[in-house]
C-alpha cells in the first residue's frame, strides 16, 4: 500500500468507472497501454498512477481530474509533510547530540575555537527545529500528542477535541527540561577527558 494512503479515493474511482463502462481490468489496461497488474496495483493502492495516466483515466472515464482524485491530494500533502517531519526530527536529534558530544573534544582546540564545532552542530539542529515548527503550523499541530498522532496517521480532529492547554504546557515544559538535562549531561560527560588531563 502507498505509505500514508489508506484513505485514497482513486482506487474506488477506477473500479467504479471501468465497471460502469463494462470494461475488464485487461480492457482498461489495453486502453491505457499498461499491464493488467498495473491496474490491479492502482486498485489495491500498491502504487499510484503518474500524471500522464491520470489524464488518460480522466479522458477515458469522462470525468474531471479533480473528481477523479478528490480527497487524495490532501492525503498526499499530509504524507509529504509527515515524511518531511520525520526527516527534520532525525536531523534535529542527531545534530543536538553531536553538539553536546563535541563540547569535550572541542576544548582541546586553541583559544576560543572550542566554540566552533558545537555551535555549527547546534545551528543545524536549530534549522531543523524551525522546519519542524513550520510543518506544525501548516498542519495546525499544537500539542505533542498531536505530533505523535500526525506521525502515526491517526485522526487529529478527535485529539484536538481532547486538548487540555494547562496539561499540554506542563508536559511540553517537562519534555524540554528533561531533553535539556540529558543534552547537558552528555556535554558535561564529553568534557571529562579534558578535565582529567588538567
Amino acid at each position: 500500500m502507498v505509505e500514508g494512503a489508506d484513505k485514497m479515493n482513486l482506487s474506488k474511482q477506477i473500479k467504479k468507472h471501468w465497471e460502469r463502462l463494462s470494461l475488464s481490468q485487461e480492457g482498461l489496461a489495453e486502453k491505457l497501454y499498461v499491464s493488467r497488474q498495473t491496474i490491479s496495483n492502482w486498485e489495491n493502492e500498491k502504487s499510484y498512477p503518474d500524471v500522464h495516466n491520470l489524464l488518460l483515466l480522466s479522458v477515458l472515464f469522462d470525468v474531471s481530474l479533480d473528481e477523479l482524485v478528490k480527497g487524495d491530494v490532501e492525503q498526499m500533502k499530509e504524507t509529504i509533510e509527515k515524511t518531511a517531519m520525520d526527516h527534520y526530527t532525525k536531523i534535529m536529534l542527531v545534530f543536538t547530540l553531536l553538539a553536546a558530544l563535541s563540547v569535550g573534544p572541542a576544548l582541546f582546540l586553541p583559544g576560543h575555537w572550542w566554540i566552533a564545532p558545537p555551535l555549527c552542530f547546534w545551528l543545524v539542529s536549530m534549522y531543523a527545529a524551525l522546519k519542524i515548527e513550520k510543518i506544525k503550523k501548516t498542519q495546525n499541530i499544537k500539542t505533542y500528542k498531536e505530533i505523535v498522532a500526525f506521525m502515526e496517521n491517526q485522526d487529529l480532529a478527535a485529539i484536538r477535541k481532547k486538548r487540555d492547554i494547562k496539561k499540554d504546557f506542563l508536559s511540553k515544559t517537562v519534555i524540554v527540561l528533561v531533553f535539556a538535562l540529558i543534552v547537558g549531561m552528555l556535554a558535561w560527560l564529553s568534557t571529562l577527558p579534558h578535565l582529567l588531563m588538567r
